[in-house]
């Protein structure tokens, strides 16, 4: 419930915002710079507003001539950090297809970089996370990583967070090596990683330990009915009549 509350109304947003979000402003073209650098300030401040990032999107939609891919990779890119929330793909459902544009200035990247996000979106989804880290430090996404994710603050840890919360409701022990392909991490880097999500590294055995939780133990369920005599001849008694 508390994230929940927190993905329709993030405390961040201010009353601007929240007001443009909320009314029917948000259909009015005039205000899309308002939330363009409201996208830029989730980026340097490790923010996020997905309404308020369909709000733009929904806007380009409504206005073409608004459209600007720059943005729109920088929201997808955002989203991909929401796992496991459906907000990526919420994002892709306001993406109408479209000729290239060939009044930018410099070739549009989206067309390129779209299956490329979306095949990213896809590991995250299937807790595929080391073929996650495998496809970002790819040749193919060397221009994400150089033009968005460079300065996106904090986009890999998010997405670390994405596969310790896979990790914790799944395991109580783990291979530190194996755990390391799941962050990206390894050595000092992956323990103070370990100790900050209050995990533990055995050193002699490279096994972490993850505390228990409601998602990864295991309890076995006793269920005990009770069925009086009268009831009982009554079943008993229909199974007779219907034969």
């Amino acid at each position: 419930m508390a994230a929940t509350s927190a993905w329709l109304s993030p405390p961040s947003r201010t009353e601007l915002i929240e007001n443009l979000v909320s009314g029917v402003d948000r259909y009015n073209p005039s205000n899309v710079g308002i939330l363009e650098d409201y996208l830029y300030h989730q980026i340097r401040s490790e923010e996020y507003d997905c309404l308020a990032n369909l709000a733009i999107l929904k806007l380009y939609q409504f206005n073409p001539d608004l459209f600007n891919p720059d943005v729109v990779i920088n929201i997808l890119l955002k989203a991909l950090t929401a796992e496991p929330f459906p907000d990526f793909n919420l994002c892709i459902s306001l993406l109408d297809d479209r000729p290239v544009n060939a009044t930018l200035d410099e070739p549009d990247p989206l067309p390129t970089l779209l299956p490329l996000l979306t095949n990213l979106y896809n590991l995250l989804h299937q807790c595929r996370f080391s073929a996650f880290w495998t496809l970002y430090r790819s040749d193919e996404l060397e221009v994400v990583r150089e033009n968005y994710t460079v300065e996106c603050a904090g986009f890999e840890d998010a997405i670390r967070e994405v596969a310790a919360r896979s990790v914790k409701a799944t395991f109580t022990r783990i291979g530190s090596e194996r755990l390391g392909s799941y962050v990206d991490l390894s050595g000092p880097k992956l323990e103070a990683w370990v100790a900050k999500q209050r995990w533990t590294l055995d050193p002699s055995t490279g096994v972490v330990s993850i505390p228990l939780n409601p998602d990864n133990q295991v309890e076995s369920v006793v269920i005990q009915e009770h069925i009086k005599l009268p009831q009982l001849g009554k079943v008993i008694s229909h199974s007779v009549q219907t034969k």
